[in-house]
């Protein structure tokens, strides 16, 4: 029935706890009103769920098309662990505020991800509402942004993790496509979200200093504490956030901790503009 999901606010501009039956969850009864209830609060965050990878995949299924990594169909394995492979040094970069996708002219709609095992120092999982950070910026400086389109790139964000890595790393990072998006986004809901993140390189046609100074602004601005959630993961539990209007990052946890979470993704249905 409509109307019969139990939720509460987390924070007054992200963030919300929603309490279902797992069957209900898994049965896709709640799917309409998770959604609207996603896109009006960023992040979900579903407690003592304590799915398996199956339940995992069929509940994201239920919410709408289901997007793997791997071509076996399972979740995506989330480590920083050398012992991991080649990935984990790529996943060094969600220490920094991103979203995920950005070179798809579509990008991924939502993630949802559940911990395996957790790292007995950091690791929460932190949140910013970019439509929140959007609607309150002042009118002046919404009329500076408006039109502006921004250059993302993998290697943007390596350098962040690699600050001087050598030629043939970089030109590595190169061969990853790079997109051009606007840095806002208007939605086909109207609303208008703001397009940043670790993977900014620079603004179309804006002198460099200038550029990184704009760039560094909106961050600052939309991961202040009135716009961010930071979660704490306990055993079981679950949590949804709207790729296409938060940003997200990792808080620093040692790679030998073994920390390992699991993901899946919805597939997009709006493209950029």
């Amino acid at each position: 029935m409509a109307g019969t999901l139990a939720s509460r606010a987390i924070k007054p501009l992200i963030g919300a706890e929603v309490l279902a039956d797992k069957a209900a969850l898994l049965g896709g009864e709640h799917a309409a009103e998770i959604r609207e209830l996603l896109e009006a609060r960023g992040v979900l965050v579903f407690p003592g769920t304590h799915f398996d990878d199956a339940e995992h995949i069929m509940f994201t299924g239920t919410l709408g098309a289901y997007e793997p990594d791997k071509p076996d169909g399972e979740v995506t394995p989330i480590s920083i662990d050398p012992d991991g492979g080649s990935s984990a040094q790529y996943t060094r970069a969600s220490f920094f505020w991103h979203f995920d996708g950005y070179f798809n002219q579509v990008p991924v709609l939502a993630s949802i991800m559940r911990p395996l095992v957790l790292s007995e120092t950091g690791g929460e999982t932190e949140f910013c509402n970019t439509y929140a950070a959007w609607e309150e910026l002042p009118e002046a400086r919404k009329a500076q942004l408006e039109g502006l389109r921004a250059v993302h790139a993998l290697a943007a964000a390596q350098l962040a993790v690699e600050p001087e890595p050598d030629y043939a790393t970089f030109q590595q990072w190169q061969g990853v496509k790079s997109n051009v998006l606007p840095l806002v986004w208007r939605h086909r809901s109207g609303r208008k979200s703001l397009v940043i993140g670790n993977t900014a390189v620079g603004i179309v046609g804006m002198d460099p200093l200038e550029s990184l100074e704009l760039l560094v602004f909106l961050r600052d601005w939309a991961t202040q504490e009135r716009f961010t959630y930071s979660h704490g993961w306990s055993p079981g539990d679950l949590v949804m956030w709207d790729n296409t209007g938060t940003l997200h990052r990792a808080t620093p946890y040692p790679p030998e901790s073994g920390r390992r979470m699991a993901r899946t993704k919805l597939a997009g249905e709006e493209p950029f503009t």
